[in-house]
């Protein structure tokens, strides 16, 4: 059985997020899908979701293509590998060719783990959404790009 690991922060959950999942199922057998703490992404993206985790979890957890959704935790994606043990991992293009994408590459490698790359949904992104909600409500904090 192939395992796949599609990690996220699915914050505003939109169509980008979906395609993502519906692709990664389509290449594995059972697809874990890892929804980033809170933490995780106020200190990677410097602002907190606007979705709190457990809401991502839910919403996460009950798209069809996904057998399980975990929190992601851990910093480093080799030491969620270390738990979960999955195949492969999915990734938006975003990534391909950066230092951090290549570094995950290497890494992977290493524990025979193949990196997966899917079209990177331009039209629509959290970032985008959260920019259009800050527009209509300037004052909510939590919004803000």
């Amino acid at each position: 059985m192939r395992v796949g690991y599609a990690a996220g922060g699915f914050d505003l959950f939109h169509v980008g997020h979906l395609n993502i999942l519906k692709n990664a199922r389509s290449q594995c057998d059972y697809l874990i899908a890892g929804v980033v703490s809170d933490e995780l992404l106020l200190e990677r993206k410097g602002t907190p979701p606007v979705v709190p985790l457990f809401e991502r979890l839910e919403i996460v957890r009950h798209i069809s293509y996904v057998d399980e959704a975990v929190a992601e935790v851990l910093e480093d994606k080799l030491d969620t590998w270390n738990e979960l043990r999955f195949d492969v991992f999915f990734k938006g293009d975003d990534w391909r060719g950066t230092e951090r994408g290549r570094r995950l590459e290497r890494e992977f490698e290493a524990v025979g783990v193949e990196v997966v790359y899917f079209p990177y949904t331009v039209n629509t992104s959290s970032t985008v959404l959260r920019r259009a909600l800050h527009s209509l409500n300037p004052q909510r904090s939590d919004v803000r790009a």
